[in-house]
Protein backbone atom coordinates (compact mmCIF):
# COMPACT_ATOMS: atom_id res chain seq x y z
CA UNK A 1 0.00 0.00 0.00
CA UNK A 2 1.65 3.48 -0.87
CA UNK A 3 1.29 6.50 1.03
CA UNK A 4 0.42 10.47 0.80
CA UNK A 5 3.42 12.76 0.55
CA UNK A 6 3.32 16.54 1.38
CA UNK A 7 6.26 18.67 0.58
CA UNK A 8 6.12 21.89 3.61
CA UNK A 9 9.12 24.45 1.43
CA UNK A 10 11.12 27.56 2.87
CA UNK A 11 10.56 30.32 0.47
CA UNK A 12 13.67 32.88 -0.59
CA UNK A 13 17.13 30.94 -0.49
CA UNK A 14 15.56 27.69 -0.70
CA UNK A 15 13.00 27.33 -3.46
CA UNK A 16 13.63 30.84 -4.37
CA UNK A 17 17.32 31.89 -5.66
CA UNK A 18 18.91 34.20 -2.89
CA UNK A 19 19.61 37.15 -5.04
CA UNK A 20 16.75 37.04 -8.06
CA UNK A 21 14.02 35.37 -6.44
CA UNK A 22 14.00 33.13 -9.11
CA UNK A 23 12.14 29.73 -8.74
CA UNK A 24 13.85 28.90 -12.64
CA UNK A 25 15.95 26.27 -11.18
CA UNK A 26 13.35 23.75 -9.50
CA UNK A 27 10.73 24.26 -13.11
CA UNK A 28 10.98 20.67 -14.21
CA UNK A 29 10.44 19.21 -10.86
CA UNK A 30 7.68 21.89 -9.73
CA UNK A 31 6.14 20.15 -13.18
CA UNK A 32 6.84 17.11 -11.95
CA UNK A 33 5.17 17.49 -8.57
CA UNK A 34 1.92 19.11 -10.51
CA UNK A 35 1.68 15.85 -12.68
CA UNK A 36 1.42 13.55 -9.64
CA UNK A 37 -0.97 15.81 -7.36
CA UNK A 38 1.62 16.02 -4.86
CA UNK A 39 0.93 19.43 -2.39
CA UNK A 40 3.62 21.82 -2.24
CA UNK A 41 3.25 23.90 1.19
CA UNK A 42 4.81 27.11 1.06
CA UNK A 43 5.93 27.83 4.50
CA UNK A 44 7.92 30.86 4.62
CA UNK A 45 8.36 34.26 6.74
CA UNK A 46 6.66 36.07 3.81
CA UNK A 47 3.41 37.78 4.65
CA UNK A 48 0.17 36.13 3.12
CA UNK A 49 0.21 39.10 0.49
CA UNK A 50 3.35 38.18 -0.81
CA UNK A 51 2.46 34.41 -0.79
CA UNK A 52 -0.82 35.16 -2.53
CA UNK A 53 0.87 36.65 -5.41
CA UNK A 54 3.51 33.80 -5.32
CA UNK A 55 0.92 30.89 -5.40
CA UNK A 56 -0.52 32.11 -8.43
CA UNK A 57 2.76 32.33 -10.06
CA UNK A 58 3.57 28.81 -9.24
CA UNK A 59 0.14 27.58 -10.51
CA UNK A 60 -0.71 26.75 -6.79
CA UNK A 61 -4.21 26.69 -5.20
CA UNK A 62 -2.79 25.08 -1.91
CA UNK A 63 -2.83 25.98 1.48
CA UNK A 64 -0.58 27.90 3.00
CA UNK A 65 1.97 29.05 6.22
CA UNK A 66 3.16 32.84 6.42
CA UNK A 67 5.18 34.90 8.48
CA UNK A 68 7.49 32.05 10.80
CA UNK A 69 4.04 29.78 11.42
CA UNK A 70 2.11 33.15 11.94
CA UNK A 71 -0.99 30.90 10.36
CA UNK A 72 -2.27 28.87 8.47
CA UNK A 73 -4.25 29.80 5.15
CA UNK A 74 -6.35 28.42 2.68
CA UNK A 75 -7.51 29.73 -0.39
CA UNK A 76 -10.67 29.34 -1.88
CA UNK A 77 -12.41 26.53 -2.37
CA UNK A 78 -9.67 24.24 -1.01
CA UNK A 79 -10.36 20.72 -0.23
CA UNK A 80 -10.24 21.77 3.97
CA UNK A 81 -11.91 24.87 3.65
CA UNK A 82 -15.02 22.87 6.29
CA UNK A 83 -12.47 22.14 9.43
CA UNK A 84 -14.04 23.76 11.96
CA UNK A 85 -10.78 25.21 12.70
CA UNK A 86 -10.82 27.95 9.98
CA UNK A 87 -12.30 31.33 10.57
CA UNK A 88 -12.54 33.61 7.01
CA UNK A 89 -10.10 36.28 6.97
CA UNK A 90 -10.38 38.56 4.29
CA UNK A 91 -10.70 36.46 1.40
CA UNK A 92 -8.83 33.26 2.65
CA UNK A 93 -9.81 31.15 5.42
CA UNK A 94 -7.09 30.78 7.99
CA UNK A 95 -5.80 29.67 11.37
CA UNK A 96 -4.04 31.85 13.35
CA UNK A 97 -1.30 31.13 16.10
CA UNK A 98 0.84 34.34 16.08
CA UNK A 99 0.45 37.83 17.88
CA UNK A 100 -0.66 40.56 16.19
CA UNK A 101 1.73 42.99 14.42
CA UNK A 102 0.54 46.04 16.53
CA UNK A 103 1.34 44.21 20.15
CA UNK A 104 4.96 43.30 18.46
CA UNK A 105 5.44 46.61 17.04
CA UNK A 106 4.52 48.24 20.58
CA UNK A 107 6.80 46.18 22.08
CA UNK A 108 9.62 46.59 19.68
CA UNK A 109 9.27 50.44 20.17
CA UNK A 110 10.59 49.68 23.61
CA UNK A 111 13.94 48.11 23.04
CA UNK A 112 14.47 49.52 18.84
CA UNK A 113 16.82 52.44 20.77
CA UNK A 114 18.55 50.41 23.53
CA UNK A 115 19.19 47.92 21.28
CA UNK A 116 20.08 49.69 18.05
CA UNK A 117 17.83 48.16 15.81
CA UNK A 118 15.42 48.68 13.07
CA UNK A 119 12.07 47.09 12.00
CA UNK A 120 9.94 47.13 8.52
CA UNK A 121 7.41 49.54 10.40
CA UNK A 122 10.52 52.07 10.63
CA UNK A 123 11.51 51.62 7.04
CA UNK A 124 10.25 53.73 3.69
CA UNK A 125 9.65 51.11 0.74
CA UNK A 126 12.41 52.17 -0.63
CA UNK A 127 14.80 51.50 2.07
CA UNK A 128 13.00 47.78 2.30
CA UNK A 129 13.54 47.81 -2.04
CA UNK A 130 17.27 48.37 -0.98
CA UNK A 131 17.81 45.62 1.99
CA UNK A 132 15.64 42.60 0.13
CA UNK A 133 15.99 43.57 -3.69
CA UNK A 134 12.23 43.39 -4.34
CA UNK A 135 10.55 45.79 -7.02
CA UNK A 136 8.24 48.90 -5.28
CA UNK A 137 5.07 46.91 -5.54
CA UNK A 138 6.62 43.34 -4.41
CA UNK A 139 8.33 45.55 -1.07
CA UNK A 140 4.90 47.20 -0.06
CA UNK A 141 3.76 43.49 0.13
CA UNK A 142 6.38 42.82 2.18
CA UNK A 143 5.74 45.49 4.43
CA UNK A 144 1.67 43.79 5.11
CA UNK A 145 2.98 42.33 8.18
CA UNK A 146 0.18 40.80 10.56
CA UNK A 147 2.23 38.58 12.90
CA UNK A 148 6.28 38.93 12.68
CA UNK A 149 8.58 42.27 12.48
CA UNK A 150 12.19 42.01 10.58
CA UNK A 151 14.36 44.07 11.64
CA UNK A 152 18.31 44.65 11.58
CA UNK A 153 20.45 45.09 14.07
CA UNK A 154 22.06 48.75 12.70
CA UNK A 155 25.78 47.91 15.17
CA UNK A 156 26.86 44.71 16.59
CA UNK A 157 24.02 41.85 16.92
CA UNK A 158 22.73 41.51 20.19
CA UNK A 159 20.76 38.44 19.72
CA UNK A 160 20.97 36.72 22.72
CA UNK A 161 20.48 39.91 25.18
CA UNK A 162 17.50 41.16 22.76
CA UNK A 163 15.96 38.08 23.34
CA UNK A 164 16.35 38.76 27.56
CA UNK A 165 14.02 41.62 26.91
CA UNK A 166 11.54 40.34 25.49
CA UNK A 167 11.06 37.48 26.34
CA UNK A 168 9.01 38.51 29.50
CA UNK A 169 6.62 39.90 26.73
CA UNK A 170 5.56 36.68 25.33
CA UNK A 171 7.94 37.28 22.16
CA UNK A 172 10.85 35.54 20.97
CA UNK A 173 13.56 35.79 17.95
CA UNK A 174 14.41 34.13 15.31
CA UNK A 175 16.62 34.65 12.01
CA UNK A 176 16.16 34.16 8.52
CA UNK A 177 18.41 34.53 5.21
CA UNK A 178 18.20 38.40 5.55
CA UNK A 179 16.49 39.61 9.02
CA UNK A 180 16.14 39.22 12.43
CA UNK A 181 12.17 38.55 12.97
CA UNK A 182 10.36 39.10 16.39
CA UNK A 183 7.14 37.32 16.93
CA UNK A 184 5.19 35.50 19.25
CA UNK A 185 6.81 32.80 21.47
CA UNK A 186 5.46 29.51 20.68
CA UNK A 187 5.10 30.64 16.77
CA UNK A 188 7.25 28.80 14.65
CA UNK A 189 7.14 26.52 11.31
CA UNK A 190 7.14 23.63 13.05
CA UNK A 191 3.75 23.77 15.28
CA UNK A 192 2.32 25.18 11.78
CA UNK A 193 3.29 22.30 10.07
CA UNK A 194 1.94 19.80 12.74
CA UNK A 195 -1.52 21.26 12.11
CA UNK A 196 -1.39 20.71 8.57
CA UNK A 197 -0.19 17.80 8.38
CA UNK A 198 -2.91 16.51 11.13
CA UNK A 199 -5.46 18.15 9.01
CA UNK A 200 -4.56 16.35 5.84
CA UNK A 201 -4.69 13.06 7.82
CA UNK A 202 -8.09 13.53 8.80
CA UNK A 203 -8.77 12.74 4.68
CA UNK A 204 -6.82 10.27 4.63
CA UNK A 205 -6.67 6.28 5.29
CA UNK A 206 -2.96 5.60 5.06
CA UNK A 207 0.11 7.47 6.48
CA UNK A 208 1.30 10.89 5.70
CA UNK A 209 5.06 11.42 4.74
CA UNK A 210 6.37 14.57 5.61
CA UNK A 211 9.51 16.77 3.38
CA UNK A 212 10.93 19.98 4.26
CA UNK A 213 13.19 22.23 3.16
CA UNK A 214 14.90 25.11 4.46
CA UNK A 215 18.09 26.98 4.45
CA UNK A 216 18.11 29.12 7.91
CA UNK A 217 17.52 29.17 11.55
CA UNK A 218 13.68 29.93 11.93
CA UNK A 219 13.75 26.66 9.60
CA UNK A 220 15.18 24.59 12.44
CA UNK A 221 11.54 24.12 13.72
CA UNK A 222 10.03 22.46 10.93
CA UNK A 223 12.53 20.44 9.92
CA UNK A 224 12.69 18.61 13.08
CA UNK A 225 9.20 17.53 12.50
CA UNK A 226 8.79 16.55 8.78
CA UNK A 227 9.73 12.75 7.89
CA UNK A 228 12.80 14.08 5.52
CA UNK A 229 14.26 17.47 6.63
CA UNK A 230 16.23 18.93 4.01
CA UNK A 231 19.03 22.19 4.40
CA UNK A 232 19.32 24.05 1.26
CA UNK A 233 23.19 25.57 1.00
CA UNK A 234 23.66 29.33 1.32
CA UNK A 235 24.57 31.37 -1.81
CA UNK A 236 28.66 30.70 -0.86
CA UNK A 237 27.56 26.95 -0.11
CA UNK A 238 28.06 26.74 3.82
CA UNK A 239 25.15 25.54 5.74
CA UNK A 240 23.70 27.20 8.20
CA UNK A 241 23.92 25.89 11.83
CA UNK A 242 20.98 23.37 12.04
CA UNK A 243 19.99 20.13 13.27
CA UNK A 244 17.37 17.66 12.49
CA UNK A 245 17.34 13.54 12.45
CA UNK A 246 17.89 11.98 9.46
CA UNK A 247 19.20 15.63 7.74
CA UNK A 248 20.14 15.60 3.86
CA UNK A 249 22.21 18.42 2.65
CA UNK A 250 21.31 19.68 -0.77
CA UNK A 251 24.08 19.97 -3.36
CA UNK A 252 23.81 23.39 -4.77
CA UNK A 253 21.94 26.80 -3.05
CA UNK A 254 18.59 27.80 -4.76
CA UNK A 255 16.16 26.65 -6.37
CA UNK A 256 18.88 24.50 -8.30
CA UNK A 257 19.64 22.38 -5.03
CA UNK A 258 16.12 22.07 -4.88
CA UNK A 259 14.90 20.96 -7.89
CA UNK A 260 17.93 18.44 -7.25
CA UNK A 261 17.04 17.01 -4.21
CA UNK A 262 13.38 17.07 -4.39
CA UNK A 263 13.94 14.72 -7.79
CA UNK A 264 16.01 12.44 -6.00
CA UNK A 265 13.57 11.91 -3.02
CA UNK A 266 11.00 11.73 -5.51
CA UNK A 267 12.91 8.43 -7.41
CA UNK A 268 13.74 7.18 -3.68
CA UNK A 269 9.98 6.83 -2.97
CA UNK A 270 8.69 5.43 -6.32
CA UNK A 271 10.43 2.33 -5.37
CA UNK A 272 8.11 2.33 -2.42
CA UNK A 273 5.05 2.61 -4.37
CA UNK A 274 4.42 7.09 -2.86
CA UNK A 275 1.29 8.12 -3.87
CA UNK A 276 0.16 12.02 -3.87
CA UNK A 277 -2.43 13.22 -1.40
Amino acid sequence: MGFPLLIFTDLDGTLLDHQTYSFNGAAATLERLRQLSIPLILTSSKTRAEMRKLQEQLGLNEAFISENGGGIFLPPGHALQDAGIFEQLDGDRGKLFGRSYAYIRSIFATVRDAYNIKGFGDMSVEEIMQLTGLAGEDALLAAKREFTEPFVFLSGPRQEKLQEAVSGSGLTITRGGRFYHLMGAGQDKGRAVVETTRLFRVGSRNNILTVGLGDAQNDSAMLRVVDIPVLIPRPDGSYADVEAPGLRRAPFPGSRGWGIIVADILGELAGQKAKPY
